[in-house]
């Protein structure tokens, strides 16, 4: 594999212009039947690592999956932006699959552990070290060069069940809808995608305590769990 190709803005529309011109030869209306639907099964939620590009990992196409990516792929509940995406994608979209994907030596997960100034980044790096916290003496009796990559295993089943918790996907059972949110981790060194085998599917896979207990009484009634 080549070393970094330096490419300057102008050859990036050039590179955009070919890529256009070869999807119009396949097909003439492709962009015209791309502008006009949007029903993916699919959200992505992932870490905006450049390494880790979203749909070709998983062999979709355009339209097929819905994106949101920040640093070490964390879903507070004060994160706006996480949250209006999760709401659009549930909502509108009627996504059926919430894909919390995590992948190993991530820099915002190692970073976390460091324990390193590093500014305005701390704040939300805080998140990942609450996580840290919760799984303290597992984390710590392990070598330290295999820290890091439990961590961003335990921080991917952390936010499978932060997205859980929230009232859109809770919503969604209420109205008997088929939703399960995932926990995977993408290796880096051979490109493949680990099912942790953490899946939330309905209420009954919460903890009382995040269970709004309107809509799960209505999802239990509906025939959900």
């Amino acid at each position: 594999m080549g070393g970094k190709r330096e490419l300057t803005p102008e050859q990036l529309l050039q590179n955009n212009r070919q890529w256009a011109a070869g999807k119009l030869a396949g097909n003439p209306g492709y962009f015209d039947q791309l502008a006009h639907v949007q029903k993916p099964d699919y959200l992505w939620i992932g870490c905006s690592d450049s390494r880790v590009p979203a749909s070709k990992i998983i062999g979709l196409r355009p339209g097929e999956v819905f994106v949101h990516r920040n640093i070490a792929n964390v879903v507070p509940h004060t994160d706006l932006n996480a949250l209006s995406v999760i709401q659009y994608a549930v909502e509108v979209l009627k996504v059926t699959h919430i894909l919390v994907v995590g992948h190993y030596h991530c820099g915002g997960v190692s970073a976390a552990l460091k324990g390193t100034d590093y500014g305005e980044i701390d704040n939300w790096l805080v998140h990942i070290k609450d996580v840290w916290r919760d799984n303290y003496d597992t984390i710590m009796a392990l070598p330290e060069d295999k820290r890091a990559d439990r961590l961003v295993e335990l921080n991917v089943a952390a936010q499978v069940h932060n997205v859980a918790r929230t009232s859109m996907v809770q919503t969604a059972w209420a109205e008997g809808r088929e939703l399960t949110i995932h926990g995977w981790v993408y290796d880096l060194h051979d490109g493949l995608l680990r099912d942790l085998g953490v899946a939330i599917s309905g209420c009954a896979d919460l903890h009382a305590a995040y269970r709004i207990r309107e809509l799960c009484e209505k999802a239990r009634k509906a025939g959900g769990s």
